[in-house]
């Protein structure tokens, strides 16, 4: 128990103070609850002593009033101390989680982690953020009260003390009994939302395929089957966790008849005076009330370790590495004869199996490199790792002379732009999606890249012009205008390193001619690394190399492959026919 209320105040980093001092709030805030109940008390034992006065009267109704106001006031400060600090705690984390994904290789996002991201936002930290953060303090308050509460019973009575001691050791029971077994559920619990989740997103991004082949009996039933299994887990988990509460309830009962019965039989013997017993009864049912409320916020708790775990399993995922402090020379003083891109005996793989193998070439300032082959033969990868999407396993990529995992991150994407096929623009103004290329540019810098990808014009026609908000995605445009404001974009940026996913093989006619327009002026005067689907469009390439099974197969320039009459002449061949 006090292992998550341990790991809880542990995720509040530089909050930690804010919620230690919400204990001592929350703790006044209690003693103030318990203040009439005391006054009551101490009323009573007046009228039956008779000292009972006018003085006394109007000091015991102030002292209610001012208990209730300092409650009020506790109160308020544990709010602010703890739960706003709690949501602050966690749009830290969520910001810090984004950093922490920007920094993950793309394999990360490929192998199915999407559901557990999704999940761990929109579930575990809202599950902490709404149900957990405001009860730290109560919790602490729960254990101190009723400490204080047992403590009293001994200066009453010493059997009244070991009685109240016994039936508190029978509460951390029977409550370590019931979290043992609600903790079993909560991460069974846990994993069934993340696994619904990953199934409500590959439904929601594959419906359009789903209903063009009639396929919604077949996908709806297994969300249907997820959406099951989570509500069987939610039914198990209160089964499991029912008799657990009902054995508390009856702790509590049990327990707090015991005490009366006790001290019913002190009384009749004369052990204990009226006044006491008139309190006993003031108080009798707040005896237990702190250890009861305890478990009752713990077994939600559970919940909230389970959730912990899971946050902390992707924060846990490796970061590439980014320990590299040299910055790439300026492309002015990297002469043309020099290899500005150099593939160094690569090698790598995303598991076990290597998927380049030992892949060595170099692209020239200003050159043009082709990428033709199979589909899953390595072209996308060679790409990739340029732009440090993943690490090299062997060997290493040079960029002007220099190792990329030397140099930083920001440094290296300084260089390079990147335009591919599937082509993602956020929900925000068309503005702002071509100013991520280079965000301090003048807003007249922006209007001219959007001209050059000649994407201008339809800009215009847009209800606000620059200023229109795009849906996620790029949802309410067309492939061929989402592709030309990417390639605006990066024609602001303006880097001297370009790969290019070849951007008009998805594309019609209309749109293929205006990309082509748009290429044509992102790749003047640049270094480009081409991914070529159409091999007409890389004719007059400088270099073409045709990659099957991880492995450069061949190399050279068009006229020179067409003479070898090898896989890039049989490509062509079938091409044109």
């Amino acid at each position: 128990m006090l292992k998550i209320l341990h790991r809880l105040i542990n995720i509040t980093g530089k909050y930690k103070g804010k919620i230690r001092a919400s204990y001592v709030t929350a703790f006044l805030k209690g003693i103030m609850m318990k203040a009439p109940l005391i006054l009551c008390f101490l009323c009573i034992s007046w009228f039956m002593e008779g000292e009972m006065d006018k003085p006394r009267c109007i000091l015991l109704g102030i002292a209610v009033l001012a208990s209730v106001i300092l409650q009020t006031v506790f109160e308020h400060a544990t709010n602010v101390l703890q739960s706003a600090t709690g949501y602050k705690v966690f749009a830290d984390m969520r910001i810090r989680l984004g950093d922490h994904l920007r920094k993950l290789p793309m394999g990360y996002f490929t192998e199915g982690n999407i559901g557990k991201i999704s999940s761990v936002l929109a579930t575990d930290m809202v599950f902490i953020e709404e149900n957990c953060m405001g009860v730290l303090s109560e919790l602490v308050t729960f254990i101190i009260s009723q400490a204080l509460m047992t403590a009293m019973m001994f200066v009453m009575d010493v059997r009244l003390g070991f009685l109240c001691l016994f039936i508190v050791a029978m509460f951390i029971l029977v409550g370590n009994l019931m979290l043992r077994t609600t903790m079993k559920h909560s991460v069974i619990k846990q994993e069934c939302s993340e696994s619904l989740t990953e199934e409500v997103l590959d439904f929601a991004e594959g419906i359009g395929i789903i209903k063009s082949y009639n396929m919604l009996g077949e996908k709806s039933k297994r969300l249907s089957d997820e959406f099951e299994k989570s509500c069987k887990e939610s039914i198990d988990f209160e089964i499991a966790y029912s008799p657990w509460a009902r054995a508390l309830y009856l702790t509590f009962g049990i327990g707090t008849s015991l005490v009366l019965a006790l001290c019913a039989y002190l009384f009749q013997n004369g052990e204990i005076s009226d006044i006491y017993m008139v309190g006993m009864a003031l108080f009798l049912f707040d005896l237990f009330v702190s250890i009861k409320s305890y478990y009752g916020q713990m077994a939600r708790l559970t919940v909230t370790s389970a959730s912990l775990d899971r946050i902390e399993e992707v924060f846990a995922a490796e970061e590439l590495k980014d320990e590299g402090t040299k910055r790439l020379q300026d492309v002015s003083n990297f002469g043309a004869e020099m290899g500005e891109i150099e593939y160094d005996h690569v090698t790598f793989g995303y598991s076990e199996k290597d998927v380049l193998k030992d892949v060595s070439f170099s692209v020239k300032k200003g050159q043009m490199t082709a990428l033709v082959g199979p589909s899953g033969g390595g072209k996308s990868t060679i790409a990739s790792l340029l732009a440090r999407f993943w690490d090299v396993k062997n060997g290493r990529i040079l960029v002007k002379g220099e190792d990329i995992r030397e140099v930083s991150l920001g440094s290296l994407m300084d260089q390079i732009s990147m335009v591919f096929q599937r082509v993602y623009l956020f929900q925000d103004t068309v503005y702002n999606n071509i100013a991520i290329g280079r965000p301090n540019a003048t807003r007249e810098e922006v209007e001219e890249a959007a001209k050059k990808a000649r994407c201008y014009d339809f800009i215009m026609q847009l209800p606000n012009g620059f200023d229109t908000v795009i849906g996620e995605g790029g949802a309410s445009l067309s492939g061929g205008e989402k592709q030309r404001i990417s390639i605006a974009r990066c024609i602001l940026k303006d880097a001297p390193i370009v790969i290019l996913d070849e951007a008009t093989a998805s594309v019609d006619a209309d749109n293929e001619r205006a990309i082509q327009e748009a290429i044509s002026e992102l790749c003047k005067d640049k270094t480009l690394l081409v991914i070529a689907h159409r091999l007409k469009t890389i004719k007059d390439a400088d270099q073409i190399l045709v990659v099957s099974g991880g492995e450069i197969i061949e190399r050279g320039d068009h006229a020179s492959l067409m003479e070898m009459d090898g896989t890039y002449a049989h490509m062509v061949s079938l091409q044109v026919s």
